[in-house]
């Protein structure tokens, strides 16, 4: 071609097909390639068996081609071929070669007919072929056949559209001559990759088999539908010839005899056939690659980069020394526990976008998920009245009371502080279910070594679970605390004396936080159909209203809902919803929002919901079963006694126990964080850091740890290999020349070759008269002389010609006819 640099270029590409192919495309860059396209029984097999001119390509009706198969053709003294999954062998009978593409096929896709886009990879070294790479895809069908898919149309589409939507890929439109060129599926899906035809090459296939009395003429000439590359046309056997056993060298020299004797092709034979397509499609890959250079240049420099801080510890690597098995051990350890410590205290590295996890989920279930747990479990207003009004019954006995008793008060206390367990063993155990999940997340990095992960995991998850029980016994005992003594001294709590004076109307508490923006976010309002149906508005919670937006900018406002009198309520979640549901009412029945008695609000996540309904805790709206605040008074059907005296007490006492009740409340919520980070969080941290290590060579030989999984032996010997070969390549392609004398890239096809027919007709009218004249004017000849008028008509239809050519070919003609010097002679 033009230097031996050149020369590489094309084997080159082949190493990185096959080092990207035996990693299963994991490195991102598109190579240039030649892929052929065209309708079944197009003749696409035919064509690579005439470049190979041997016979090993899978045969038979409907679709054949089941699998991509890139061939690589690498000119050669010896005749063999090679597959990349079955390294080591030589084919060099070509019948075991299609036996072994059909198994291969067979392997993936089964028998069924159906398709797979994962490449078999073909080498053949031969004399008799140049170097050359292309990928046989299989042909375009409409109609699913026997066990085909019933969308094998799509699946065959998508399959080409992987490799011929790349730039770097030169598509190889093979149509039969014998079908109309306006009906080729091979054209228009070429077209639509690449419209402006600077990658397609045509190529007609079945010129023998066209109809006596026509030809392909035009479309060769590029001047049906031309392409900027053009066309070529070849002749393939005939099934008869194949069924025959037919040598390709005798079908190569019909071919060549066809052409050279056919009366419509015989002008352009030197162009059409085989070996010249061959020939040309190795200069334009060549050509292709070579502007392609610098662009892969630079990528392989990427690829390079990104592998090699990877491919550090892999480049001395010796499986059986124990020396590097020690100290990946202590590294992968220590990682390990720094990856834990980063996921709960959180880390600027590294961060997830996306979903909360680790610390982040801990600190929800200590601020959001357990303060709304206990606020949920809290008493029933009404069944709290009975129990008080019986209590205080049975502490007086026979005797009628004068006095509120203090006995009544405790032991509502204590039954009340008793049920704060529940809630409590439940945030312990959503915190450990958080903490297991944390594990096996910072486990993954240990995935080289599966039993390493395997003990590592299960030595800190046992240690948690342990620790589990001990944190649940230090809960229980801070709940035993708060039962041995009732502190009724508490600068918090309002005495005997303000709980007797608080009525219904001074009892509501007022919310002592100014109004602050707790919490902004999108949420759905679930209407009727009928009424507009749900609609998603952007929603600012604050310490006194609620109110929603059209968007985030919060300019254009909808509505505002004032918080006074208002509950939570939960709402199953509709049967054609994916979406989680709360509702917001209003305890005096009236509208909340329009004509509505309750606004419906959806979430897309069940931690949505518990989030939003712990933000509406912050601002004093709850659920709907809590009566923190003095309830109006209780019809007389609903009280125990009509007996004043006793209904002053149990309002009294009923006070006291949401007043003693809310302290319990607030020191629980602020010692179970504390209780659960140090006795299990805080202690598992420490146990990574300075006991892990010792578990785990007590559990296990250091050689079985760091026993490598099969997959990652096969990970690091394909990076290895993908490193060298990328560096193999760099250098390579740094010996290529890119100055290299070559074919350039034809200029756009001119569509309009019917108007520069009649120019050429018209100028070759007006160059006969030009030359009349002058053989009459030298003297030669006096009774030749072409009358002024009939000139000056062809001159005119010339330049009507010219108004309807390109510029190009205006400035052509123009200058011709100036060569010409026309000029007037005196009479």
């Amino acid at each position: 071609m033009g230097n031996r640099g050149m020369e590489d270029l094309i084997p080159l590409i082949n190493k990185l097909q096959d080092a990207f192919s035996s990693i299963g495309q994991s490195c991102n860059l598109d190579l240039p390639q030649i892929a052929v396209v065209g309708g079944q029984s197009a003749g696409k097999s035919s064509v690579l068996e005439n470049f190979v001119g041997r016979d090993f390509l899978p045969r038979g009706n409907g679709i054949v081609t089941r699998r991509p198969l890139i061939l690589q053709l690498v000119n050669s003294k010896a005749e063999y071929a090679e597959f990349l999954h079955c390294k080591g062998r030589k084919f060099v009978d070509f019948e075991e070669v299609r036996l072994e593409i059909e198994a291969e096929t067979d392997r993936i896709t089964g028998s069924n007919k159906g398709i797979s886009p994962i490449p078999i990879n073909l080498r053949v070294y031969s004399p008799n072929v140049l170097n050359l790479t292309l990928i046989d895809l299989p042909g375009m069908t409409k109609v699913a056949v026997g066990d085909q898919p019933h969308d094998i149309e799509h699946q065959i589409r998508d399959m080409l559209m992987q490799f011929i939507t790349k730039e770097s890929c030169l598509v190889l439109a093979v149509t039969p001559a014998n079908m109309d060129l306006a009906n080729s599926d091979a054209l228009k899906i070429a077209k639509e990759v690449d419209p402006q035809g600077l990658r397609t090459i045509g190529v007609i296939t079945k010129l023998d088999l066209m109809d006596e009395g026509t030809d392909a003429r035009d479309i060769l000439e590029n001047k049906l539908l031309p392409l900027r590359r053009g066309y070529i046309g070849v002749v393939n056997r005939s099934q008869k010839d194949i069924d025959g056993k037919k040598d390709i060298r005798a079908a190569l020299a019909a071919e060549r005899k066809f052409f050279l004797s056919h009366p419509a092709y015989r002008h352009i034979a030197e162009r059409m056939g085989t070996p010249h397509l061959q020939k040309t499609l190795n200069q334009q890959l060549t050509n292709h690659i070579r502007d392609t250079l610098p662009g892969l240049r630079s990528k392989l420099q990427s690829q390079l980069l990104s592998l090699e801080k990877e491919v550090e510890e892999y480049k001395n690597f010796r499986p059986d020394d124990p020396t590097r098995k020690t100290k990946a051990l202590l590294q992968m350890v220590q990682q390990f526990g720094v990856d834990f410590e980063k996921c709960i205290e959180g880390s600027g590295d590294q961060v997830d976008t996306s979903n909360l996890s680790g610390g982040a989920k801990i600190n929800r279930i200590f601020h959001e998920r357990f303060p709304f747990e206990l606020v949920k479990m809290e008493f029933d207003e009404k069944e709290l009245r009975k129990e008080i009004s019986y209590a205080i019954k049975n502490i007086h006995g026979v005797r009628t009371g004068l006095f509120t008793p203090d006995l009544a008060f405790e032991a509502i206390v204590k039954k009340q502080i008793i049920k704060l367990k529940e809630p409590c063993l439940k945030c312990i155990d959503l915190v450990i279910q958080e903490l297991i999940n944390t594990v096996r997340q910072c486990t993954n990095k240990l995935g080289s070594y599966p039993r390493l992960r395997e003990e590592t995991e299960r030595i800190v998850t046992t240690y948690v679970r342990e620790r589990d029980s001990k944190t649940k016994d230090q809960v229980l005992l801070l709940i035993d605390i708060e039962l041995s003594y009732i502190n009724t001294n508490h600068e918090d709590f309002i005495g005997f004396a303000n709980a007797q004076q608080r009525t219904a109307a001074n009892a509501t508490k007022k919310r002592v936080m100014p109004n602050q923006v707790i919490r902004r976010g999108w949420l759905t309002i679930n209407i009727s159909i009928m009424k507009g149906g749900s609609k998603d508005y952007w929603f600012v919670l604050t310490a006194e209203s609620l109110s929603w937006y059209k968007d985030e900018e919060e300019k254009e406002k909808k509505y505002m809902l004032p918080l006074d009198n208002l509950k939570l309520r939960d709402v199953e979640k509709g049967f054609m919803s994916s979406k989680h549901v709360f509702a917001i009412f209003n305890t005096e029945q009236r509208n909340v929002y329009k004509d509505l008695r309750q606004i419906e609000l959806a979430c897309d996540t069940q931690e949505d919901v518990d989030s939003w309904k712990a933000s509406f805790l912050r601002a004093g709206v709850y659920p709907e079963k809590d009566q923190p605040e003095s309830e109006d008074a209780m019809n007389p059907s609903d009280t125990v006694s009509m007996d004043p005296q006793l209904e002053r007490q149990v309002e009294t006492i009923r006070n006291l126990v949401d007043s003693y009740i809310g302290i319990v409340n607030k020191s629980i919520r602020d010692l179970m964080p504390k209780t659960i980070m140090h006795l299990m969080i805080n202690s598992a941290k420490d146990f990574i850091h300075s006991e892990l290590l010792a578990y785990l060579y007590s559990a296990a030989d250091q050689g079985s740890l760091m026993e490598e999984s099969a997959e990652q032996a096969q990970r690091r010997d394909e990076m290895l290999r993908m490193y060298h070969a990328l560096k193999e390549a760099l250098v390579l392609i740094g010996d290529i020349s890119t100055t290299t004398v070559s074919v350039p890239l034809p200029p756009p096809v001119d569509d309009s070759w019917i108007v520069s027919w009649c120019l050429a007709i018209m100028f070759s009218f007006v160059l006969t008269d030009i030359k009349k004249i002058q053989f009459c004017r030298s003297g030669y000849h006096r009774g030749c002389i072409l009358s002024g008028p009939k000139l000056h008509l062809r001159l005119y239809s010339l330049f009507l010609c010219l108004n309807s050519a390109s510029p190009s070919t205006i400035r052509h003609y123009n200058q011709l006819i100036k060569n010409a010097k026309l000029t007037r002679r005196p009479k």
